[in-house]
């Protein structure tokens, strides 16, 4: 017999289910970016291959990273995470541009203005996960991953040489 336990974190149904909502979009968000990075990864070409395809590769691992801990999170609070490209691509606001293989600087062009969107979206998210349904720990978590993010936009700034998307 399987032993079920309700999640008790302080939360109403509502508010708990508000901010899944809010991670479920986050959760498909960094797949997508981890997969656009990895897909240049593979793809980089030009006289600076080397330095790109060693950074692209740092930065896909570091998202792989935060990928799992969006879905931990969405367990934590008591909610399942999707985990198939379909739900991925239906619920995800950045897109892919399949069968497009741009410039280097174009990649890193199209991955800063990602991160930017990225930035922007969970500024609001953690505001929105504090004060409307009180969930201080998203908020944490929110800002971290926050943080994470303008540090990875600042990367890839200093390889476009400091110009902004």
């Amino acid at each position: 017999m399987k032993i079920q336990f309700a999640t008790n974190v302080g939360l109403s149904e509502q508010d708990r289910d508000a901010v899944l909502d809010i991670l479920r979009v986050l959760l498909a968000d960094e797949f997508v970016l981890y997969t656009k990075t990895r897909n240049y990864h593979w793809n980089v070409v030009g006289p600076q291959f080397n330095d790109l395809h060693k950074f692209f590769e740092a930065q896909y691992e570091e998202l792989s990273v935060f990928v799992d801990d969006v879905a931990e999170r969405m367990r934590a609070v008591g909610g399942w995470a999707p985990g198939t490209l379909v739900e991925f691509h239906q619920i995800a606001r950045l897109r892919e541009q399949p069968g497009e293989f741009p410039e280097a600087e174009r990649m890193l062009v199209n991955l800063l203005e990602d991160h930017e969107a990225l930035i922007r979206s969970i500024r609001v998210d953690s505001e929105t996960a504090s004060e409307r349904h009180h969930d201080v720990g998203t908020n944490g978590f929110l800002t971290g991953l926050l943080e994470k993010h303008e540090k990875m936009a600042w990367m890839l700034r200093a390889f476009l040489g400091g110009r902004s998307a």
